[in-house]
């Protein structure tokens, strides 16, 4: 008897040497492209439902692009053991996420500037750029966290050309992967792969007629901010990916019982940090009252006040399967390493912030530079430990000089000074004279138009004097056809000049105007670009296109506001802004 037929897997159609051990990578074997594609046909026909097109024009505009995305690709997983983890994993990822950010493009409004004329034709442009961006939001991946060799070991260079074509090329049947060890994500490398996805005539059909869609779709594939303007494709495509995961784990758990906390969060995560950086005046570094002190000991951040903060922006973003409770975000941060625990475990530490009374719970990041990647340098750092607890306040004086110089009240002093007898010399020998006391302690009087001098006479209390007149608050001349909104914000930034510390100040005079951060314009629920062409066409501004400038420590991007709009400007801080 063979031992096929005595094998208890016989029955399975399948052979000893699929199962031996110990276990040997089987590899990923080779397939058409049209062929993977065929795999997701399902998904596809909603997609060319989405686009509103019929079969020829989906086949000639959208198929090519689905089939240079899934050449470059192939079976590729996305992870390594979370999300997409399995083969084909990363074109999927990348069908859903353009699907659901294409599906989004209905409810926005693209190119708002421009005429309904510019707007209708520009628009098939936008859904497009969108469903690209969406697609190949994932595509660093095979440049920075795999490897991939066929069985003798040769690599596939990502950077040369597609995957499909390497492997024609070497005729290679199966072709095996490796992980990278702690690699970093790195989303702008996806636009060293674009060229092998999206073709240069697509491009430049994009770019024709605008300056807009081009640099939108690159910033949305890298994840690069735009400073100057609201970048919707990049609203679209990380709520999309955030969807596209939540619903793969939510269906694991289903299947294979509690998901994993993927390393996708830690991205949503580290960018609301980032945001709130540049957008929330009380993450103003080292500011009284801050969520984010930098000292010679590291940079920490006020723990969970900051957790409450990222909660609410990233609600306000409507991304699902973001964690809500502190501890949640706290672990995903830990296990990413954004932030670094103590020797014995412990998350977060203890700090004593110099304008602080009693020590705060922080958490400290690992690294300064992660909340100001974005940003051209770092903040300044206190040149004191944060760990370390204030010296207790000392006496003001010593034990030594409070003895032999014993402190005599006012009161005391007076009474003594109107006791004395002046025709008496040997009196006034045997009492201390009054040049002797502290000189603090002993008020003079003013010499009455008698000329009694003030040993002998008590003295008549003087009417204080009057108070002076409070400063005038600086106020906001905003012209009548400016927004209520804007008119709103702008009167309460410029309010905050007056009364009140420079710390705590929303903008910075200067000699040629009122620098206004965007940050100040973001924290009162207004839209940066929408704020600065409403005050250019109202001819409040110096220049329209925003400027950096140095505020409360930091290089920041604001606008200038002419001067002739703000009344009662405080000028010694003028006098001093470049």
């Amino acid at each position: 008897m063979s031992a096929d037929s005595t094998s208890p897997l016989s029955g399975y159609g399948a052979s000893l040497a699929e199962f031996r051990y110990p276990s040997v990578d089987p590899g990923i074997p080779v397939f058409e492209v049209d062929a993977l594609l065929d795999a997701h046909r399902e998904l596809i026909d909603r997609i060319k439902l989405c686009f509103g097109m019929d079969r020829a024009s989906f086949e000639q505009s959208v198929r090519p692009l689905l089939q240079r995305y899934a050449a470059f690709v192939h079976l590729l997983p996305c992870t390594a053991d979370n999300y997409f983890h399995e083969p084909g994993g990363l074109l999927r990822i990348g069908l859903e996420t353009a699907f659901y950010a294409l599906q989004g493009t209905d409810a926005h409004i693209f190119s708002g500037r421009a005429t309904i004329t510019e707007r209708r034709n520009l628009e098939p442009r936008w859904r497009q750029a969108t469903f690209i961006a969406g697609l190949c939001c994932e595509l660093h991946r095979p440049l920075s966290h795999l490897i991939v060799t066929d069985e003798a070991g040769n690599e596939w260079s990502p950077y040369l050309g597609p995957l499909t074509d390497w492997l024609k090329a070497h005729q290679v049947t199966r072709y095996f992967l490796k992980w990278r060890p702690n690699a970093l994500e790195s989303r702008p490398l996806g636009l060293f792969a674009l060229p092998h996805v999206v073709a240069a005539d697509v491009l430049q059909d994009l770019a024709n007629g605008n300056t807009q869609i081009v640099p939108h779709l690159l910033a949305t594939i890298a994840g690069l901010p735009i400073y100057r303007d609201h970048n919707v494709l990049e609203t679209l495509v990380r709520r999309a990916l955030a969807l596209v995961i939540d619903r793969f784990l939510l269906a694991s758990a289903q299947r294979y019982g509690k998901p994993q906390l993927g390393s996708h969060l830690e991205r949503y995560l580290v960018d609301a940090l980032r945001r709130l950086v540049v957008a929330n005046a009380s993450w103003t570094p080292n500011a009284d009252k801050s969520r984010v002190w930098y000292g010679n000991d590291g940079m920490f951040i006020i723990w969970p006040s900051a957790a409450d903060d990222v909660r609410k922006l990233l609600e306000a973003d409507q991304l699902p399967g973001i964690p809500k409770a502190p501890e949640t975000i706290l672990e995903v941060l830990l296990t990413a390493g954004v932030l670094s625990a103590q020797e014995g475990g412990k998350a977060t530490w203890l700090i004593h912030p110099p304008t602080g009374k009693t020590a705060l719970e922080a958490v400290k990041l690992s690294a300064p530079g992660i909340l100001y990647a974005e940003l051209d340098k770092l903040p300044e750092a206190l040149s004191l430990s944060l760990l370390t607890p204030p010296p207790p306040a000392g006496p003001s004086a010593s034990p030594a000089s409070t003895a032999s110089s014993p402190q005599v009240s006012p009161t005391a002093a007076r009474r003594r000074i109107r006791t004395a007898p002046s025709d008496t010399a040997e009196t006034q020998a045997a009492e201390p004279p009054p040049e002797q006391l502290p000189l603090s302690a002993v008020p003079l009087s003013a010499p009455s138009d008698q000329g009694t001098s003030p040993a002998t006479s008590d003295p008549t209390p003087s009417d204080p004097p009057a108070p002076a007149a409070p400063p005038e608050s600086p106020k906001l001349l905003a012209p009548l056809r400016l927004p209520l909104t804007v008119r709103d914000a702008l009167q309460d930034i410029v309010a905050t000049l007056g009364g009140a510390e420079e710390g705590w100040w929303a903008a910075l005079p200067a000699q040629d105007g009122l620098f206004i951060p965007l940050a100040s314009l973001a924290t009162r629920k207004l839209t940066p670009p929408a704020a600065i062409r409403a005050m250019n066409e109202a001819g409040m501004l110096v220049t329209a296109s925003p400027l950096t400038r140095s505020f409360q420590g930091q290089e920041v991007v604001g606008i200038l506001l002419a001067a002739r709009h703000v009344q009662g400007m405080p000028q010694a801080a003028a006098s001093g802004a470049q």
